[in-house]
């Protein structure tokens, strides 16, 4: 089983990361992250390459991982949250899912033929909003084909840590048994 994080955070040992961490203790398989803070990735500039071309015209790291979409079985979008959003860089990072778009919308092809399970880890204090963000990383999870299996928010993170969180930590735990059960039963059926 192959699982791709995505890592919207700037912070390498921060709230984001610890739920991350969390996770891959439970989580069965390879597992790959993408920091969007410290990846060679370039946001989309809408050259308009993809709307007639496969792939994207921008050679960067986000070759890897385009190949990396298509071979995994997970996919996991963590962030902590900016203005009740996911963080900017990660944004910038998942605007190049725009050839996936347009391969459908424009050029009429299924990119990515394998179906994925997907989850979110979201961190944050503030206001106690964060529909927005999973409304957006559920979008970005249907561009890649995958479908969530669940959300997790630590949403007091100023007063208490995702590693102290006891729901949040539950919840993460449940998000990759189920990965990991919906694998073995995927695999089984074959």
């Amino acid at each position: 089983m192959k699982t791709l994080i995505f890592n919207g955070s700037p912070r390498k040992n921060g709230d984001t990361q610890a739920m991350i961490n969390e996770f891959r203790k439970h989580i069965n398989g390879e597992v790959k992250i993408i920091d969007a803070y410290y990846a060679n990735i370039k946001p989309c500039t809408d050259c308009r390459y993809c709307h007639h071309s496969e792939g994207c015209s921008k050679k960067d790291d986000m070759q890897e991982v385009y190949d990396y979409i298509l071979e995994c079985d997970n996919i996991i979008i963590a962030s902590p949250l900016y203005f009740s959003e996911l963080s900017g860089q990660l944004l910038a990072v998942m605007s190049r899912l725009q050839t996936y778009w347009c391969a459908r919308f424009f050029r009429y092809v299924n990119p990515i033929e394998k179906k994925k399970k997907g989850g979110i880890l979201l961190a944050g204090g503030g206001d106690g909003h964060m529909e927005k963000a999973i409304e957006t990383a559920e979008c970005l999870l249907h561009k890649m084909n995958a479908v969530s299996v669940g959300a997790v928010c630590s949403h007091n993170t100023e007063n208490v840590s995702p590693k102290e969180d006891r729901n949040a930590i539950e919840n993460i735990k449940k998000i990759a048994m189920q990965l990991n059960y919906d694998y073995i039963n995927k695999t089984i059926k074959r």
